[in-house]
């Protein structure tokens, strides 16, 4: 066992290490300095005394067992001075994860589930791919209890602009914590406990805040919450409380994760099986109508509406990969007449088609003029079911090419006319 705990700590008496002065342990600056000729920029304290990192040393080497609850650092206070030695010494001296190198992206980082690292000064720190909370895989297969178990305490922690890329974070309590400018790419935050962080700033570009918690208090100004190179964040589920929506830059997103992950075909270089395709849209679709709800209860109308709009075309996706025909049809006939209500200029297109186009079949067929305009006018007034037809009064004949056009555009221009009424009535009149 000694022999063990000499190797984890031998990244620090080694022969470069000795050959430089350390600084006394009252001297923070120096330390600093002392960091960066090491070339560990992100650490900022003395280093944790030899029986301490002999004791993280014999914890890290505990056998996670998640049906026990069982876990390194489970119910241990740890302060960033413990953090810095863990990162440093991690994979035997390899270091913390470094998320800007794509080769490094499937390694492990720091297992710290079942700790307690709340009101901890960790920012700026290197904490990609650290293990908080269960995986996806034990997420499912774990009970209430056990996931609470792993999940790391973080309650008021100071994360700003830490590196935490692809953490796994599931429920853990980030209550209060400080998340400014945090880098969070790709991170796994379902069922987090949010409210009152302040995430102003941070990259949720590819992360994961299904069934998380915010509240009146979360802060979300100017907070990325992705882009299709990187990703788009997935908010199925999310309790949004209170949370203030307008200081969110919306019109950079242009989809939610669920959207974004429905759309590829592979997963895990394997084509999926149509009833996973049909989950992750109807999952998509749940998640953008939610969030479509809430801006329109917040008076963001204009946003509201283009993810509603959104969340109506991934519908009747699912429609036609259910093989609904008949239903997808209609709603594509929807969309293309108005947008589903929220493109009132198709509508006026459409208004604006059939009449001019009407117009030159009755002075193909009617013998009428184009100008002066009487084609016109009869095509406008057949289009609102009122239209004359001429010589009727003294030999009616409703076999006349020109009648029946007339009544043919009498019906289309119904169905215009209603979508034109439902278009700007739900477009400019509906503040749900």
């Amino acid at each position: 066992m000694i022999a063990t705990n000499k190797r984890d700590v031998a990244e620090h008496t080694s022969p470069s290490r000795i050959a430089r002065q350390r600084p006394n342990n009252d001297d923070l600056f120096a330390w600093r300095v002392y960091w960066q000729e090491l070339d560990h920029p992100w650490r900022t304290e003395p280093e944790i005394e030899v029986e301490r990192q002999h004791f993280l040393a014999e914890r890290r080497r505990v056998t996670p067992d998640v049906k026990h609850g069982i876990y390194p650092f489970e119910d241990i206070a740890l302060t960033r001075a413990d953090v810095e030695w863990l990162l440093a010494t991690h994979e035997n001296g390899r270091g913390p994860v470094d998320w800007n190198d794509a080769s490094q992206r499937n390694r492990q980082g720091l297992d710290l589930r079942g700790g307690n690292l709340s009101q901890a000064d960790l920012s700026y720190l290197p904490l990609a791919r650290i293990y908080a909370g269960l995986d996806k895989v034990q997420w499912q297969q774990a009970t209430k209890r056990q996931r609470q178990r792993a999940a790391v305490q973080m309650k008021g922690t100071n994360l700003q602009e830490a590196h935490l890329e692809g953490a796994l974070l599931l429920k853990a309590d980030l209550k209060d914590a400080f998340l400014m400018k945090a880098h969070m790419e790709g991170a796994d935050l379902r069922g987090a406990y949010l409210e009152g962080a302040n995430l102003q700033e941070a990259r949720l570009d590819g992360a994961s805040l299904c069934s998380a918690f915010f509240d009146e208090g979360t802060l979300l100004k100017n907070t990325s919450f992705g882009n299709k190179p990187t990703g788009f964040v997935s908010l199925d589920g999310l309790r949004w409380g209170h949370v203030n929506l307008g200081a969110v830059r919306w019109s950079q997103v242009e989809m939610v994760g669920e959207e974004q992950r429905a759309r590829q075909k592979l997963q895990d270089g394997k084509v999926k099986e149509r009833a996973l395709r049909i989950e992750e849209y109807e999952e998509a679709v749940r998640a953008t109508r939610q969030l479509a709800g809430l801006l329109q209860a917040q008076g963001l109308h204009e946003e509201a509406a283009r993810f509603t709009y959104r969340a109506q075309k991934l519908q009747r996706v699912v429609l036609r990969r259910q093989r609904k025909g008949g239903k997808y049809l209609f709603s594509g006939f929807l969309d293309l007449l108005a947008g589903y209500g929220y493109l009132p200029e198709r509508s006026l297109f459409w208004y604006v088609l059939i009449i001019v186009g009407f117009a030159f079949l009755y002075h193909a067929l009617g013998n009428l003029s184009l100008f002066p305009p009487d084609a016109f006018v009869y095509s406008l007034t057949s289009f609102h079911g009122r239209g004359f037809f001429p010589g009727l009064e003294t030999k009616p004949s409703l076999h006349s090419p020109l009648v029946m056009l007339a009544a043919v555009e009498a019906v289309v221009g119904l169905f215009i006319e209603i979508s034109f009424i439902a278009t700007f009535t739900q477009r400019f009149f509906d503040t749900g």
